[in-house]
């Protein structure tokens, strides 16, 4: 049980780290490898934004490694619940929101739908200065507002 809340704890702490990351880091000095992801219409099938994945994947990785030595720890159970973030950001960001991958092409749910247009918000700006809404999964109400029945 307690690594089940390790991991769902990871998870949610993770929308936090990633907000900040995509404030501090991907609007800041980071802004070279994210800039590609705010031009309309990239032709390329992978952007210089994808690094990021990389990124976070390291620290889940090296968690992983650790967290089954000398015996299975907590640590792995941290690994897990960034992994899982992961997997829910790109299926939300990538798939959903950009559609990169045409899998869910028709979804009607208002809380998708809010992310959605969130997320466009955030989109309309296409430096690297006055953006809103750098989070993924949690964004302000009012984008849901008029999808809610």
């Amino acid at each position: 049980m307690l690594f089940a809340l390790v991991t769902l704890g990871t998870f949610i702490l993770m929308e936090g780290i990633t907000w900040c990351t995509h404030k501090y880091v991907m609007h800041g000095f980071g802004w070279y490898l994210h800039e590609d992801h705010h031009q309309p219409g990239y032709p390329h099938v992978f952007e210089k934004n994808d690094a990021f994945f990389v990124v976070f994947a390291i620290p889940s990785m090296l968690l992983f490694f650790f967290g089954i030595r000398p015996e299975l720890n907590f640590l792995f159970f941290i690994g897990l619940g960034i992994l899982l973030y992961g997997l829910a950001y790109f299926l939300i960001h990538d798939v959903l929101i950009h559609r990169r991958f045409k899998w869910f092409d028709k979804t009607n749910n208002w809380y998708f739908k809010g992310l959605r247009k969130a997320h466009k918000i955030h989109h309309k700006h296409l430096g690297k200065h006055d953006g809103e809404c750098f989070g993924m999964l949690y964004v302000p109400f009012k984008y849901f507002k008029q999808y809610k029945n």
